[in-house]
This record gives structure tokens, C-alpha cells and sequence, in this order.
């Protein structure tokens, strides 16, 4: 049986982020994992470029059950402390917009990074091995990882949630967590497009078209662009509103939102003979597929209260989900190991000494657009701060 100070299960972001401080810390830190590769979300990440994090970060662009638990985290290791870290490796970066930064050639640079850091640290990285039973006795962790077992008096559950299992994403975190007594909130799909019913097969038909908006979603509000797929809508803004919907809730769309009031009572003055497609100024088949809801032909045909009455289903234009394309579609997962059995400022598992949960096990979710690795980041070196 081989001893690490530390074992951290997970080679993705957190995981890796984890053990580089700890080991540089003067930890034997081990990181097991059942994939061929460490990293492997970073490098589908940003288009292949990785947004790895975003300079807005803060704490109210983050849902968990316990709103406040990512303060700590957040606020000792922020967003330009990792840039920092990008900066002296020499990787170069842009800003996107806003607030997005991403690498200028590849997202691979960033885990070799993690793995360089990792490596100045004298971590021991175990891939392509399966994780079998994972136990804890006279304090120490034993976990099998193919024919081996490794023992340590700390554990970090850094193996992220379901989402994307092509990667080889798994439950096993919430399994893991249950297994030593802490409480898991439920795990569903978020930054996932949204599949609309059959009732709404007239806007599945636009599949492609994009349009500037304003998604709602509950007491959430995102402007950016929507998409139309041929099973519902995708696009920035709905991703970032999935997080927020729930089975059965309306999500609204302003497909207006920087039109003055009245605008289409003026348009009709302007233009009496236009057609109403036309005057929304949106993408043509989009406008057609609205004008035919509304059942508007030319401006001048429609009352003003009728052009009224249709400027404000334009600004919120209820569509009713039946799902989402689930996990397999989603970036991240809501939800995960509660945050009430846990350490705000280590990450560690408050009634079990030398267990942590770390990263996108854990029920703390970002926005779109880098806020999640930032998480993965800060909690791995909370985490790797305390080992």
C-alpha cells in the first residue's frame, strides 16, 4: 500500500489546481482519476481555447443553496491572481466580452500549466485507471485505483458532476460524499439548451437563427444572443437562463430590448404600408415566424392598441420549455454536495477531519463565461492551502 499525505480524486481543474499548492506546499499529494487525460474539460473549453476565467468575478454570479458560501474562496484567490499565474507561464491571452479571458492559441496550454505546477510540487498524477472502493478507517483514506491502494489521512472529492459523460463524467462525488455523511442538493443540467414541445414547432423551424435578447428566467435576466435549434433555443443567453428555470416555469424573452416604448405605433406612423416583420427589424425568418402569431400584416391594417398589445408580447414572449437537452449537452451541473457540511474558507468537511470537496462537486454554480473555472481555481486553493 502506497502513503501520499493527501489523495485528490480528479484530474480537472480543481483537482490539479488542488495539488500543485499543496505539493508545492511540501505535501505528497497523489491525483487519481478513471480518464486516459487530466484536463480533458478544459480542452473542449472556450471553443478550444478555454475561457478560463472572468474578470467580474463575484460571489452574486454564483446560485448555490447557501448564496454566500463562495465569498471566502473567491476573495482569496481571485480572478487576477490566475491571470498572474497565466502570465508567468507566458501564455498569452484576450478579453472577450464581458469579461471573458481566454488563451490566444490553445486551451492545452493551460493544463500543461497545471501539470507544470503540479509536477514543481512532486505530485504524483495516476490516470486511466478505474476508481474502485473508496474507504476510511483509523484515520487514514484508502482508495483502489486499479490494482493498487493508496492510503492518505486526507481526501479531496475533486471529480466534478455529471455533465458532459462523454468525457467520463460521472455521480460519483455525490456517491462518495452520501457514503461519509454529507448532504447532497439535487443535481440537475444548467448552461444547457432548452427543448421546447411540439406546440412550438413554428419557432423550431428557424433552426439557426440568432438574435440579440433578453432571456428571464425566475428573478434572472441575461442580454445576449438566443439561438434557435431544431429541438428549442440555445445560444449565451439561454444557457445562462437554464440555470435558473425550472420544470414547468415560463422562460420570457424581450426580443426588443433596446426599443422605446410605442415604438411600433411610431413605426406604423413612419410607415403605414411596412409589414410588421419587416418593422420588428429582426432576423427575417424570425420576424415572420412572430408576425404570424400575432397575426399582424401591414402596420396600417392593425389598430394602435393592437400594435400596442403585440409590442408587449415582443418584450416578453413567454416560451414554455418541456426540458433540457440534459446533462450530456449541459457545461456545468446546479447543485451537489451541500455547502452546509462544509469549511467557506478550506473547503473541509466539517464533521470528518481530512475530507474535502473541491470544484463543480460541490453546489456552487457560475455563470457563462469563465466564472466557473474561476470556482474550480479558488476552491482548489482553499483546499490545497489547508492540506
Amino acid at each position: 500500500m502506497e502513503r501520499f499525505d493527501a489523495i485528490v480524486l480528479g484530474a480537472g481543474g480543481a483537482g490539479l489546481m488542488c495539488a500543485a499548492v499543496a505539493g508545492q506546499r511540501g505535501r505528497r499529494v497523489a491525483v487519481l482519476d478513471h480518464a486516459d487525460a487530466a484536463g480533458k474539460k478544459i480542452l473542449i473549453s472556450g471553443g478550444g481555447r478555454c475561457n478560463f476565467t472572468n474578470v467580474h468575478t463575484a460571489a452574486d454570479r454564483y446560485l448555490s443553496a447557501n448564496p454566500h458560501f463562495a465569498k471566502s474562496a473567491l476573495g482569496r484567490y481571485t480572478a487576477q491572481d490566475f491571470l498572474a499565474l497565466v502570465e508567468r507561464h507566458g501564455i498569452a491571452w484576450h478579453e472577450k466580452t464581458l469579461g471573458q479571458l481566454f488563451c490566444d492559441r490553445s486551451a492545452r496550454q493551460i493544463v500543461d500549466m497545471l501539470l507544470d505546477e503540479a509536477a514543481a510540487g512532486g505530485v504524483a498524477i495516476r490516470l486511466g485507471q478505474p476508481l474502485g472502493e473508496v474507504r476510511h478507517a483509523d484515520g487514514l483514506f484508502v482508495v483502489v485505483h486499479g490494482a493498487r491502494e493508496i492510503a492518505a489521512p486526507s481526501l479531496v472529492i475533486a471529480t466534478g458532476g455529471p455533465s458532459i459523460p462523454k468525457l467520463g463524467a460521472t455521480g460519483i462525488a455525490y456517491d462518495l460524499a452520501r457514503r461519509f455523511g454529507l448532504k447532497v442538493v439535487e443535481p440537475r443540467p444548467a448552461l444547457v439548451p432548452l427543448t421546447l414541445p411540439g406546440d412550438e414547432a413554428l419557432f423550431r423551424a428557424l433552426s439557426g437563427v440568432a438574435t440579440p435578447v433578453v432571456a428571464r428566467a425566475g428573478k434572472a435576466a441575461f442580454a445576449e444572443a438566443a439561438l434557435f435549434t431544431h429541438r428549442g433555443l440555445s445560444g449565451p443567453a439561454i444557457l445562462q437562463a437554464s440555470s435558473y428555470w425550472r420544470h414547468g416555469e415560463a422562460v420570457a424573452i424581450d426580443f426588443r430590448p433596446d426599443a422605446a416604448p410605442g415604438w411600433l405605433v411610431e413605426a406604423k406612423r413612419a410607415r403605414p404600408r411596412a409589414s410588421f416583420a419587416a418593422a420588428t427589424g429582426l432576423p427575417a425568418r424570425l420576424a415572420e415566424a412572430l408576425a404570424e402569431r400575432v397575426g399582424i400584416g401591414e402596420l396600417g391594417n392593425a389598430t394602435d392598441r393592437t400594435l400596442a398589445e403585440a409590442e408587449r408580447r415582443l418584450r416578453d414572449w413567454r416560451f414554455h420549455p418541456d426540458g433540457t437537452e440534459g446533462f450530456a449537452k449541459a457545461e456545468v451541473t446546479v447543485g451537489g454536495i451541500a455547502t452546509t457540511g462544509l469549511s467557506s474558507q478550506t473547503m473541509a468537511a466539517r464533521h470528518l477531519p481530512g475530507l474535502y470537496a473541491i470544484g463543480e462537486a460541490v453546489d456552487v454554480t457560475g455563470w457563462l463565461g469563465g466564472y466557473n473555472f474561476q470556482w474550480a481555481w479558488a476552491s482548489g486553493w482553499a483546499a490545497g492551502e489547508a492540506l
